[in-house]
């Protein structure tokens, strides 16, 4: 396993849709794998996703297992082709970024969400589930559609500077 760069924005890994997964390989795993430690080597990260370090692959990690903000927290999640189900009830919160590493920002979200992929195994999962981890679970999708949260912002107004830096 290894920490990985994380990349910023400005580059065009960023803005491209990722590349579904056909089969979980080996090197898919060994990527999973960085992304978790790159993840929990990052502090206050809670989720990344494979296009954040420059690879083009629908993946992502997320762990929301005792945040403040935490409702229904799953732990460790590891999801190959997400694709939202359903999602509900929108809340406006603020957000940051591993690769907005100067702003953060009012984001607009489902605060309910039925999310269903493939997991670590190759399995297909389904995962229910609501408040901040929904909120994270949107979020990492978004990278994998080439979006970031800036985004999903209603306008400048509902831009900051990060107070505190990743």
């Amino acid at each position: 396993m290894a920490m990985l760069k994380v990349v910023e924005i400005g580059n065009q890994v960023l803005s491209l849709v990722a590349q579904p997964v056909g089969e979980v390989t080996k090197e898919h795993k060994l990527l999973a794998n960085d992304l978790v430690e790159t993840m929990y080597g990052t502090p206050g990260s809670v989720g990344i996703a494979a296009p954040q370090v420059g690879v083009s692959v629908s993946l992502f990690v997320l762990d929301v297992s005792g945040h403040k903000k935490t409702n229904t927290c799953h732990g460790l999640i590891v999801l190959f082709n997400p694709e939202v189900i359903s999602a509900s009830n929108p809340v406006v919160i603020r957000e940051g970024c591993m690769s907005v590493p100067h702003l953060t920002g009012d984001v607009r979200r489902a605060s309910e969400v039925v999310v269903r992929g493939l997991g670590i195994d190759g399995k297909v999962i389904t995962i229910e589930s609501d408040a901040f981890e929904a909120r994270g679970l949107l979020h990492e999708i978004d990278h994998l559609a080439g979006k970031l949260f800036i985004d999903r912002i209603d306008g400048p107004h509902a831009l900051y500077k990060r107070k505190r830096y990743l």
